[in-house]
Parts: C-alpha cells; structure tokens; sequence
C-alpha cells in the first residue's frame, strides 16, 4: 500500500504530519504522527470479545524507547523496562478521550499502542499519541465513532495562548492544559496553572477547540483517501422485553434499595433486591438463553435498571442516592498532627472518603529525577506526592503490589495542583504521602485538600491551601438540553453519571484539574458552567481548612532534619570535596549529614538538628575559607628548603615562611626551628595580588601573641 499523507497547521510555523501505508500493514489501522522532528507509530488491533464478558476491554499503551533520542538506557542493563511515570500518564490522556466513542454493547477487544519512534529534543510525543490513537482507529475497519483531536496549551506572558508548545516554551508557560474533543465539544482536558481564573480556563478551551477542529478534517481527509471500510460490530445488548422484566421484578424494592445514605448498607439492599430480581427472570430465561449468558445479561439489565432509576431521580426529582441536593457537600473534617515522629501530618475526611497524608522533609540529595527521552533537560523535582488506595479503602480483599496506573495518575494531578503553591526557594525537599483510608468517591481531591493540610502542618511556607472537589453531571440522554452538574459526587454517582469533573484550586485561582466524561463529547459552556459551580463547593472547603489551620506554622517541624544553605567561591568547591572525595566524606561520615554542592557554590547542609548543622557549617568554611592578611593561623609544615619552608595554613593553601622571618634572631638552619610534619603559628603578612603567592611570618606570630 503506498503512503499517504495530510499536513494540518497547528499554528504558523508548526505542522502536524499524519501519515499511513508504510508502517504495521497488519494491524487493523496504523499512522505515523510528526510534528517537528519527533515522531510516533500508533497501531490499532482487535480481537473477538470473551465469553460472559459485560465490559469494553480497551486497553492503550505508550513507550518511549532512548533509541529514538539516539541514547542509552542508562544503569547495568541496557534495555527498557516497566514503563515510565509520564508514559503512564500518556497512556491515561490517550485513553480517556477514546473510550466513549464507541457502540453500547461493543465488547471486542481493542488495543492501541503508540510508540516514540523519533525525538527531537523540542517537541514531546504524548499528544502525538492521542492525535495517532485517533487517526489509527479511524483508518482502521473497527466501530470508532470519531476522529478527535488533541492539544497541548500553554500561554506565555505577551505572547498569548501557544498551541503544542515546546519544551522550551513550556518552561516559560505558566499553563499547561492537555485538550481532547470534538467540533465544539470537549471530551477530556487535564493540566495546571499557576492560580488562573475559571475565565482565564476557559479561554483556554475555546482557542484548544479551534486547533482540534483542523486535526478533525485532517484525519477525515486521510481516512477517504486510505481508511478501511468499516465492519458492522457484534453488540452484546439486553432485549427490551429483559429489561421491562427486569424493572417489573424489581418493583419500588429498586429504588428503596438504591437510595440509603450509607454506601454499605446501600450496596447490601441492592445485592438483596438483584438475588430476588435474578431468581424471578429464571424460569424464564435460564434454559432458554443458558446459565452463562443469562448470568451475563440478567447483571447488564440490571446495572442499566439502577442507573436508569438512578438518574431519572437526579433529573427529574433532584433526588440523590443519598439524600444531598444536587449542590450539597457531605459533611467535613480536618485534623493535623494525627501522628507521632512524622514532620506533618493530616486527616481529611468528606462524607465516607478519608485521606491521611504524611509530608516529609529532605535535602537536594533528595530530590526526584527524571531522565526524559524527549527533553534535552532533564529535571529534578524538588515536592512530589505519592497516592495509595489499598484492599481496605473499598472494604475488600486482593492483591497487594506496586502502584498501578490508578494509583500514578490520581497522584499526578494533587501533585501538580499542589505543587504551584510550594515556594521555588524552600530549600527543602518535600515528599507528601496520601494513605486512603476510606473511599466513597473523589479520593484524589481529598488527597490534595490532605496534603495542603500536612505542608502546613510540617512548616512549608505555602503560600495558600489548595483544595479540591469533583461536580458529576447527569444528562438525559434523549434530551441532551435537560442535564443537572453535581457538587461532590459519591463513587455511585460517578459510575452511573456522565462525567468527573475535578478542580483544584487556591485562594488566588485554578491550580490543577482533570475531566473523565462518558459521554463523546458535551458544549464547551456546559465544562464551563461546572467550574462555577464547583468553585462555590471550593470556597466552603477552604474554609474548613483553614479552620483547622490558618497558615503554615512559624518555622519546619522539630522532627525535621535542620537545612541550610550557604554560599562558597566556586573556585573552592574542588577544596572542599578533596582529593578524591577525602573531605567532603570526612564531613559526612563524622556528622552524618547530607551535603550538597551545585556549581554555582551553593552548598546545602542537611543535619539532625542545630549542633550538627553548625558543626558542618565550620568544617565547610575550614576548608573553603581564605587566607587574610593579619591573620594568624596554626599550619603545617608541608616541605623544607634552605631558604626556608612552605606551610599549608588552610586545605590547599601554602605559604612561605622564609629563613628571616622564623625569629627575631638569626637562624642558621631552619631545621633548627622546624622540620616536615611541624606545626607552627604564623602570620599572614602578605598576599601578592597577582599571582596569589602568600608570604608568612613566625616572628611576626611570636610577637602578636606576647
């Protein structure tokens, strides 16, 4: 198949290359997406859906290989291995947009794959992936309801909105919103900013759906000239007659069952009610369509009773399954210093979600590192948080093992939002930990409002609490115009709802946000409208916060290693490390201590408390300090000559001390007064401007010390 190509300008000077017929000829659909120099492969593959199965089994992968940097692994084995935090992350945004576009009923399996072929060093391959997904499944001969499109904002003071920036412009960009959707619907965005206002996000919005309008009639051109006619799709659906006896089993039962304030007790009525419902349907059903399919169709009929019960109350009743109105909190709570030894600490709780968060202070030596492929500078970050939900969060039982792409995802985005309140100069590195306790929806909003809780708790000068809260959104399905945005929603309410719709923010602004929608694609205005409403649901939040702590204790916890930060000449930096290292691990073998140098002589002590902090403090300026004129020092004979001897008075500098000046009487010899290995006391009594010699004085010494 020969290749084909379109170009889409994403902006002047930027062109987006989608391209296929040379790559994977065997997948279902493949492309390859340029933009600059980095390129990536997405190929799209199908199977035949398992038996019994009631889901939708898509599953996306993403890899960056360093081959495409031309780089080598770095460590003893020269091969990739588990993937990445950001190739995680991109697997996420690349899957989210995708999955709502696609029949009810489809249950095929469909895999994805893209894979960073070519890196440039400027322009990353993330988006390159969604855009890719997108192109490959509308190639291919599957049921893909799209294209989408997908792009990166960023906005850079006097320049304005930039579509796709690059690395280097996104170092300048106080916004990073990732955006997916169709014409004039918005299907995903997540991103942060540094305090921005919902009008400002907005904006963002509407300039991201004018570029996701151009990759849409980009890949609508590629797939005419080169796509695969589609295949009529094997949809797995409950017959209406099921579903009508369904409803009639279960009766008023359903809907007592379904609406109880306690998610236990909620879920125990409806098992009881669905036991009930699936012993009426058998004699009926079971030997007509089988003991597995009926299992199979009587749970699909009846998630689809309850969802529809469900959200015919919402719309219409503005009934919620626990009894809140449409724009209720669950009820609040805020506690610091829930742990002993730790240097913060934090319990948060809404409703039956509980999040406790542990933050950690540490030195430069701490600091997480990143080697991105795709970035010519690597970083390190100097605050991150961890997220964990374990079996016991949702009262159940399974194993246990690293964290999965859940776990690094809802992590992601309380980081990030977090992150734009944690002042750039604190010396220290932060680690915040959030340990669910308890789910019941929104766990990662928790988490945030937890770990502005511990920093403050710890010390961290924050400059504000950055709390967060999710708003559901409930649509008639066959009136999209009647639809009602829920504040707080519980975990129920987001599996029957449309969307989760997660904002962070401070006092001063929008810091980091996150949109899963289950619909393809609704307005831009009613995203919009949702931020609104949940900054309402924010500002009661902020208010229990501070509550339970104004602002950031007065100085770092006592349990807190104590940090300086003093400032050497960096001509002295080889001194104080020695030769091969023998000072600097001098210091930090005997204190214990962390030390970092940076090359611009900065030197960062970590210590376990003041006395060490200053102990190393005097080691570093020992061997950093330098020789003064008048100054007597106490040095060490490194060699003898006739004319007299050279004395190291600091680490590294010597002096001569000559013949004349050792006493005030005439020496014959001068092993008369010293010899190698001495120690004597003299006195600086000149430093040539020029060539930096330093000439000595004993006499001068002898005669001060009197």
């Amino acid at each position: 198949m020969p290749e084909t190509k379109v170009v889409v300008n994403i902006a002047p000077g930027k062109d987006m290359i989608l391209s296929t017929g040379k790559l994977c000829a065997l997948a279902n659909g493949s492309c390859t997406v340029q933009m600059g120099e980095t390129v990536v492969l997405s190929a799209a593959c199908s199977g035949p859906a398992k038996k019994g199965q009631d889901f939708f089994p898509l599953s996306v992968d993403y890899r960056e290989k360093y081959s495409a940097a031309g780089k080598f692994p770095g460590g003893y084995i020269k091969r990739e291995g588990r993937p990445s935090t950001k190739e995680i992350l991109t697997c996420r945004f690349t899957d989210r947009p995708i999955r709502p576009l696609w029949p009810e009923g489809f249950f095929d399996e469909v895999q994805i794959y893209g894979l960073l072929l070519a890196a440039d060093g400027k322009n990353e391959g993330d988006i390159l992936s969604v855009v890719g997904a997108s192109t490959a499944l509308c190639l291919s001969d599957l049921p893909f309801m799209g294209p989408i499109g997908a792009v990166r904002v960023g906005y850079i003071e006097g320049q304005g909105f930039i579509a796709n920036p690059t690395n280097d412009e996104m170092r300048q960009s106080t916004l990073e919103l990732i955006y997916a959707g169709i014409e004039d619907k918005v299907i995903m965005v997540e991103g942060d900013a540094k305090e921005v206002s919902e009008e400002f996000l907005s904006q963002a919005f509407y300039f991201a759906n004018e570029i996701v309008k151009k990759q849409i009639a980009a890949q609508k051109e590629l797939a005419a000239k080169a796509g695969r006619t589609k295949k009529t799709p094997e949809l797995h659906l409950v017959s209406p007659e099921m579903m009508a006896d369904i409803r009639a089993a279960a009766g008023s039962e359903l809907e007592s069952a379904a609406f109880l304030p306690g998610k236990e007790e909620r879920t125990k009525a409806l098992e009881v009610v669905f036991a009930k419902v699936a012993e009426a349907l058998k004699p009926k059903y079971l030997e007509q369509l089988g003991e597995e399919d009926f299992d199979f169709l009587v749970k699909m009929g009846w998630d689809k009773a309850v969802q529809k019960s469900v959200r015919d109350n919402i719309l219409y009743n503005g009934k919620r399954m626990d009894g809140r109105g449409v724009k209720d909190l669950r009820p609040l709570s805020a506690e610091v210093g829930v742990l002993p030894v730790v240097h913060g600490s934090a319990l948060f709780q809404r409703g039956e979600t509980q999040a406790l968060v542990i933050a950690t202070l540490g030195g430069p030596g701490d600091a997480e590192e990143a080697d991105v492929i795709t970035d010519t500078q690597n970083s390190k970050k100097k605050f991150y948080l961890h997220y964990n939900f374990p079996n016991y969060s949702v009262g159940e039982v399974g194993r246990v093992t690293g964290p999965g792409r859940r776990e690094i995802g809802h992590g992601n985005l309380a980081e990030r939002s977090v992150a734009q309140v944690v002042p750039a100069d604190f010396p220290y590195t932060v680690r915040c930990v959030s340990e669910i306790m308890a789910s019941n929806g929104s766990t990662s909003m928790a988490s945030t409002c937890g770990a502005s809780l511990a920093l403050m708790d710890a010390g961290v000068p924050i400059s504000s609490p950055v709390v967060g809260i999710s708003c559901g959104l409930v649509t008639d399905l066959e009136n999209p115009e009647k639809y009602v945005i829920l504040t707080d929603i519980i975990g129920a309410e987001d599996h029957y709802g449309d969307q989760d719709w997660k904002i962070c923010g401070s006092k001063n602004g929008i810091t980091g946000w996150q949109l899963d929608l289950k619909l393809p694609g609704i307005p831009i205005e009613r995203l919009v409208e949702a931020m609104y409403q949940n900054k309402e649901a924010r500002e009661k939040i902020m208010q229990v916060v501070t509550a339970c702590i104004p602002a950031p204790r007065d100085h770092v916890s006592e349990r807190a290693p104590q940090m300086e930060v003093i400032r050497i000449n960096p001509d002295k930096i080889g001194a104080l490390i020695g030769t091969g290292g023998k000072n600097i691990k001098e210091i930090t073998e005997s204190t214990g201590a962390q030390v970092d140098i940076a090359d611009d002589g900065s030197v960062s002590i970590l210590a376990r408390n003041k006395e060490v902090l200053d102990e190393v403090k005097r080691k570093v300026q020992y061997y950093t300090a330098e020789a003064e004129i008048g100054k007597i020092y106490r040095g060490l004979v490194k060699s003898v000559k006739d004319f007299g001897a050279f004395v190291e008075i600091l680490p590294g500098q010597e002096g001569l001390l000559h013949i004349s000046e050792m006493a005030n009487y005439r020496v014959n010899s001068v092993s008369d007064i010293c010899k190698e290995g001495d120690y004597v006391s003299v006195k600086v009594v000149e430093i040539d401007s020029r060539t930096g010699k330093i000439r000595l004085s004993r006499k001068a010494a002898l005669q001060d010390e009197k």
